[in-house]
């Protein structure tokens, strides 16, 4: 892949050499009234596209006395089926099972995929998406760390449909897969102080970022709900900074009783701070932590965790994006799905045992 911008896939009138101008696959896209991929996927044999779309295609087609430019195709054909995504950080597990279903439901739909790993980097995200937006992917599913990048919109601009998954992005036009991470965190302090604590930390995901935010509201809002009082360091994004904020409000509240954690990785940084201090799970400090990594049953004690459905999340983002590619939905949707609580040895005192709350979901 060059990363040069590859010319519009254009056809010609019969007799072309003569004065008849030139007619473009955009032309055919706007008399059908679908989007240029669609109209590719058509030309192309595919059969994925609704039958209502391959009639009005076939019409334009028709209609213009399109023929299709088959070097102009070849170009592109690398591109014409190709779905980018982009993701804050391939080390998280989280990431790395999304990205896992993401390329088995594309390739199941006839679509490959693109993998860009911004490292919650800026800048490296800003790259991604310029290089994108030259290659012309049909789509693109991205898990922000910028969620008001311009190049975002740029993308939804030239008519490459975006959807946001795990953080919201600025621009209302993209469509949205997210979880409830207010009522999330909310539920992590109410089954701590239902577990006979109190005293209760957060140690949470920087709030620069979106999902961040919204779980420091939700525990601070669930302590101000109980009259308890609220103390919380920002862990950022690694497992080092996670460490070394859990040894901050360790020092700063000895007497704390119990820990509600940002994510998975952060996760690993507080549970080795809590070693190295000596401080026993969950005897002197229960702990819930965010995500449900493969690895939260094998520790001892085993982590009470609160799972997101990623697997659901991710197959309903593809599935968004494949109906805004195939010509099925023009209008933005907002799907956000409810964790899982699942409670293991980690926060249960009294060892009460592995018990779950339903999933659910939900359409704003």
């Amino acid at each position: 892949m060059t990363g040069k911008r590859l010319p519009e896939a254009s056809g010609e009138r019969a007799g072309e050499g003569s004065s008849n101008p030139v007619v473009t696959m955009a032309e055919v896209a706007e008399r059908a009234g679908v989007s240029i991929a669609t109209v590719s996927r058509v030309l192309s044999g595919r059969s994925s596209v609704a039958p209502e779309y391959r009639a009005r295609v076939s019409a334009a087609v028709e209609e213009l006395s399109y023929r299709p430019n088959r070097l102009a195709q070849n170009l592109r054909r690398r591109s014409a089926d190709m779905v980018g995504v982009v993701i804050s950080d391939i080390q998280n597990p989280h990431f790395s099972e999304m990205v896992h279903v993401a390329e088995e439901d594309a390739y199941r739909r006839g679509y490959r995929m693109l993998l860009c790993n911004t490292g919650e980097s800026s800048e490296k995200q800003r790259s991604y998406l310029q290089m994108l937006a030259d290659e012309r992917p049909v789509g693109v599913i991205i898990a922000p760390c910028d969620a008001s990048s311009p190049e975002i919109s740029h993308l939804i601009d030239i008519g490459i449909p975006v959807v946001a998954f795990d953080r919201p992005v600025k621009d209302e036009r993209a469509d949205a897969v997210l979880a409830d991470n207010f009522e999330a965190a909310r539920t992590a302090v109410e089954h701590l102080v239902g577990s006979g604590v109190t005293r209760i930390g957060y140690m949470g995901l920087s709030t620069q970022i979106e999902t961040g935010a919204r779980r420091l509201a939700g525990y601070k809002a669930a302590m101000a709900a109980r009259g308890l009082e609220a103390r919380w360091v920002d862990g950022g994004l690694r497992l080092a900074t996670g460490y070394r904020a859990t040894e901050r409000l360790l020092r700063e509240w000895p007497e704390m009783e119990a820990m509600v954690v940002g994510n998975n990785m952060l996760t690993l940084g507080a549970l080795r701070a809590l070693r190295a201090e000596k401080r026993r799970v969950p005897e002197d400090i229960a702990v819930v932590a965010f995500d449900d990594p493969s690895w939260a049953e094998l520790v001892q004690p085993s982590l009470t965790t609160l799972a997101q459905p990623v697997r659901a999340m991710t197959s309903t983002a593809v599935r968004l994006l494949i109906d805004n590619i195939e010509g099925r939905r023009r209008e933005p949707q907002r799907i956000v799905f409810r964790f899982t609580l699942k409670v293991r040895d980690s926060s249960s005192r009294s060892g009460a045992g592995d018990r779950q709350m339903d999933e659910s979901l939900a359409t704003w």
